[in-house]
């Protein structure tokens, strides 16, 4: 998978680092040291994701790699994190061209209990029921991270892009269907934005949505 932002590169005593602005944990099952590559200024360079602490990491480039790069200013980020999906689409009667179905519209599904937003969303975009949705992520409360809910779309056919933007509470415009990501506390609160208007598991249809508390989204593709 892939993941685009903005961060800045730093000189620090274990070299040229870049901040991460998202929990690796969340979305990728990898732990550890993880080898990656990233798209900065228009060259590809293979780096290494070094832990700091609780899903918390840096990039690390090579010297080589970064001295033509200016320090301290924002810099567009594509990251490239290989293997970092769960599969569960192995069994799955459907596909991409044979979704569960075709996103027209969404209904709103209210979660029973905290910690189940992510498969709220999943089963709204699959029309299916949290229960479901449940049973095909193999995950409970407060389980559910970006890269399972990316798994479960693939095991119901419904396509996604291959890139979550992380916005960070930048202004921007959200593409007609997406899965959005808040922070909050030590989680992320997932909900669906569908042509206007916001579906959240925990408060129902918003016609408005505070752009300054999205962390970030992957678009659906309907």
């Amino acid at each position: 998978m892939r993941y685009f932002f903005q961060s800045v590169v730093e000189k620090k005593d274990k070299g040229y680092m870049i901040q991460i602005p998202f929990n690796v944990w969340e979305v990728c099952k990898q732990r550890d040291l993880i080898q990656a590559e990233v798209i900065l200024d228009n060259k590809i360079i293979e780096c290494e994701l070094l832990p700091i602490e609780k899903g918390n990491y840096e990039i690390h480039i090579g010297d080589d790699d970064a001295v033509s790069v200016e320090l301290g200013v924002p810099h567009k980020i594509l990251l490239h994190i290989s293997g970092s999906l769960i599969r569960m689409d192995q069994n799955s009667p459907y596909s991409f061209e044979n979704p569960i179905r075709r996103i027209d519209g969404i209904n709103v599904i209210i979660q029973p209990e905290d910690g189940l937003c992510g498969q709220s969303c999943v089963a709204m975009l699959a029309g299916n029921t949290i229960a479901e949705v449940i049973s095909v992520m193999d995950c409970r409360e407060w389980q559910a991270t970006m890269g399972m809910m990316i798994s479960a779309l693939n095991y119901y056919g419904i396509d996604h892009a291959d890139v979550i933007n992380y916005t960070e509470g930048r202004d921007t415009v959200l593409p007609k269907c997406c899965i959005m990501m808040e922070k909050m506390g030590r989680f992320c609160h997932y909900l669906v934005h569908f042509d206007g208007k916001f579906y959240d598991s925990n408060l129902g249809v918003l016609e408005e949505y505070d752009m300054s508390k999205l962390l970030g989204y992957l678009e659906i593709k309907c």
